[in-house]
């Protein structure tokens, strides 16, 4: 039998990029799992390929979004064991520059929202007593970069709910935990290459090499599926004494 046999996972951002390599991951662990994302039209494609997955079309900077979604999911699948807060966004431009609105979006989504859907979640698991949160940071969720004030800020923060969430859901058999990666081959690292270069005065050609890797002595962007097999592994029941930790999977760049 799978190892997630008869679980139910949540995965935000899952249309795409790390938050769909989750999905698959769970998926083929047998979980069943809801794919959440605002392009309704790549998140329904992608959960028609996984076996018990279903799409939900969620704008988690609205509270009342957040909180339907957790219950939609409940609703649907009778239960939500699983929560990985994956969805986010990026803007690179210097604190002197950054846009307000820009700075509250990335807040509610990458950490008001993870608030709202945690505390949506945490009753069933409570009672079922077993649940796994899985939170996805960055390795800015440790170190600072220059011009991404309020993605630092929000990934710092998503750490430091991360380690709240495991001290009160430790006698309940939950555990939350917030991954950590260094820069993932994703669309949202894509899109970053032209504000990069333009911020930091640099031909586009000369980012990953001189921003995004230059700081691990593995000098390569990660896979989405090395994010999801961690992540899969921390669903586990092997995993149930690791929680409230920061887990990086930087190559090598917090080694520093």
């Amino acid at each position: 039998m799978a190892a997630l046999e008869g679980r139910v996972a949540l995965v935000t951002g899952a249309a795409s990029g790390i938050g769909l390599g989750i999905a698959q991951a769970l998926a083929a662990e047998g979980a069943r799992v809801t794919l959440a994302d605002l392009d309704a039209e790549r998140g329904q494609a992608e959960a028609s390929k996984l076996a018990g997955a279903r799409f939900v079309s969620a704008d988690l900077t609205q509270s009342d979004g957040c909180r339907k979604l957790v219950e939609d999911t409940i609703a649907t699948s009778g239960r939500l064991d699983i929560l990985v807060n994956n969805a986010g966004v990026q803007h690179v431009a210097p604190i002197t520059e950054f846009p307000e609105a820009k700075w509250r979006q990335l807040i509610e989504l990458m950490l008001t929202a993870p608030f709202l859907l945690t505390q949506a979640a945490l009753p069933g698991m409570y009672e079922r007593r077993w649940g796994r949160i899985l939170n996805v940071g960055s390795v800015h969720s440790l170190r600072a970069s220059a011009f991404k004030s309020a993605y630092v800020a929000a990934k710092h923060g998503i750490l430091g709910l991360t380690r709240v969430t495991a001290l009160e859901g430790a006698d309940y058999g939950v555990t939350c935990n917030c991954l950590c990666p260094s820069y993932v081959r994703t669309a949202l690292v894509e899109k970053q290459i032209a504000d990069q270069a333009r911020v930091h005065n640099i031909p586009e050609s000369e980012v990953v090499e001189k921003i995004m890797v230059a700081e691990a002595p593995i000098h390569r962007l990660l896979e989405p599926s090395e994010v999801a097999a961690y992540t899969t592994f921390l669903c586990s029941d092997a995993a149930s004494g690791i929680t409230g930790s920061a887990v990086t999977i930087d190559c090598g760049w917090t080694a520093h």
